[in-house]
């Protein structure tokens, strides 16, 4: 890497994760997420779709069901992963945010020619063994800024039609336009 590129952008810091996830959410587009691969490969992509996960009442969180074993990493303090598994194939790469106990996450949709959470997971190599990993610590992944200057649409989540007419449209994605 040249120092041209360590100048122009900076490591996410925990401030930016503890704050309420439907501040972070936003913030994240036009950020890029940073993958060392080890040696001199580094993936370094513009994330452009993310959606927000709030807290118990939120019947499309994971958190509705309260504090789990599988659930643990979004009641901690924000700046971590929470990777999981759906369908039993596709790995979900979420940040959590805000404060220990009040469970909310990012779900990172797309970014640079990656859309779709799966696919993303897949072109990056991203498994449960990131689940936990600390993004203001970790040498493999890590989020920077302060990104790219991007005009943000919003709009109902995706695939969350369970948990009801209101959860499920309400506007908590958000992409670049």
């Amino acid at each position: 890497m040249t120092g041209m590129y360590e100048n122009q952008s900076e490591r996410l810091n925990y401030e930016f994760y503890r704050r309420d996830v439907l501040d972070v959410a936003p913030d994240l587009l036009g950020k890029w997420v940073v993958l060392n691969h080890g040696g001199s490969r580094i993936s370094r992509l513009t994330i452009n779709e993310v959606e927000a996960y709030r807290g118990f009442d939120d019947l499309a969180s994971h958190a509705r069901k309260g504090h789990t074993k599988r659930t643990e990493p979004m009641f901690g303090s924000g700046g971590r992963l929470y990777i999981y598994l759906v369908y039993g194939i596709h790995w979900m790469l979420n940040i959590v945010t805000g404060q220990e106990n009040n469970p909310q996450a990012v779900l990172i949709r797309g970014a640079g020619p990656f859309n779709g959470p799966g696919k993303l997971t897949k072109a990056l190599g991203i498994d449960h063994s990131y689940n936990t990993e600390d993004l203001v610590q970790s040498g493999r992944i890590w989020i920077e800024g302060p990104g790219e200057r991007v005009f943000i649409e919003r709009g109902p989540r995706i695939g969350v039609d369970y948990a009801g007419e209101y959860w499920s449209k309400i506007s908590w994605r958000f992409y670049i336009k």
